[in-house]
């Protein structure tokens, strides 16, 4: 007897989560490496730390009263995540910038970080050269490109970074160098001890997530098969995985091809909430995946189980995901590691290459053209 609609797209479904364990059909559609990528981030960061060694720039005459991290995409997370880690500890306040421009109160007092991996995105270039203008203080991070000759032809700091990534690869490059800007600076005190510890905490963890760990013991891999076919809402909180939730939904978009959103506690309370009962059968889709840390604000965590209850039975699913470590940077790396390695296996689910991104190619181009 033929199958009816209903059997086939349980039979195709079922097909997409086998395809997530099966470590042949992984390593013939990863053909630039992205899984390999990821398993490497702990010595990525152990890279980036020894490089950061001999990392040279100017000491800053005047008194800082800003940074600006100034970037996009996967050049910008890293400055968010930074924002949020050091947030409670840095001596000055910490902005990312993701447009073409900078604030109006940027002067001699501010320090621009331009991150761009490439050295020719069009944002960063264009804030870079409007923050020279205005006399602020530039450190430039990038792999070279204009934006690496500009801060050369400028004599303003220069941070080289590793080339062959895609920039949203790149993150434990980004985050080590951004942190020791911070420490030679002496905004923070040195975090060496806590990057060492990350490194370490990761290696052990990523026994659980790299493709050898069958589904059955593999957290990402459980969370990725339950994605399949429905749409990724990630949801963080304020202080603490805001910007995590934000690098899952980046991820997910990025490898896995798959739309996705995120949004942080407590605002999503006051509007989105109320949002989650049409389209219906969208809202039955939608699979929530709550991302938890236990400094948490109190509030927040209450604002998590009451949500939870209003929203079970309306959404396909609700998932919790738990830091882990001793010390914010390792939970926070944690939750990046899982999330990254959740939208790997979303992207094996739909047969899809994890590092090619031809929209923005595209978009890029068409761009270049006006």
């Amino acid at each position: 007897m033929p199958l009816n609609h209903t059997d086939m797209f349980r039979d195709a479904r079922n097909q997409q989560i086998f395809a997530i364990d099966n470590l042949e059909y992984i390593k013939k559609l990863d053909k630039d490496n992205m899984f390999q990528i990821v398993y490497k981030l702990p010595e990525q960061m152990e890279e980036a730390l020894s490089l950061a060694e001999n990392i040279k720039f100017n000491r800053f005459e005047n008194e800082l009263s800003y940074v600006i991290i100034s970037g996009v995409g996967g050049s910008a997370i890293a400055g968010d995540l930074i924002r949020v880690l050091l947030s409670n500890v840095c001596k000055v306040p910490i902005l990312v910038n993701r447009d073409y421009s900078v604030p109006g109160y940027v002067n001699q007092n501010t320090l621009i970080i331009a991150s761009s991996y490439s050295g020719e995105t069009e944002e960063t270039l264009s804030s870079y050269r409007e923050a020279k203008e205005k006399g602020a203080g530039i450190i430039a991070v990038t792999t070279g490109g204009t934006l690496g000759k500009m801060a050369l032809e400028d004599n303003n700091g220069l941070i080289i970074m590793p080339k062959g990534l895609s920039p949203r690869a790149a993150i434990g490059y980004s985050l080590i160098f951004l942190l020791s800007i911070f420490i030679r600076l002496g905004l923070i005190n040195d975090m060496t001890t806590e990057i060492s510890t990350s490194v370490g905490h990761l290696k052990r963890l990523r026994d659980r997530l790299k493709p050898e760990a069958s589904m059955r013991y593999n957290q990402a891999k459980q969370i990725a098969q339950k994605l399949v076919g429905k749409l990724p809402i990630i949801y963080g909180s304020t202080g603490t995985t805001e910007v995590i939730a934000q690098r899952w939904k980046t991820q997910i978009c990025e490898n896995a091809k798959t739309i996705a959103y995120n949004n942080t506690f407590p605002e999503l309370n006051h509007n989105e909430i109320v949002g989650s009962e049409y389209p219906a059968d969208i809202i039955g889709k939608m699979l929530i995946i709550l991302l938890k840390d236990k400094e948490d604000f109190s509030r927040n965590k209450l604002r998590m189980n009451i949500t939870s209850e209003i929203l079970r039975g309306k959404v396909s699913e609700i998932v919790e995901v738990n830091s882990e470590g001793d010390n914010a940077l390792e939970r926070m790396l944690s939750l990046v590691f899982i999330g990254d390695y959740v939208s790997l296996y979303l992207s094996v689910a739909n047969g899809k290459d994890p590092t090619p991104i031809e929209r923005i190619i595209t978009l890029k181009d068409k761009l270049a053209r006006h």
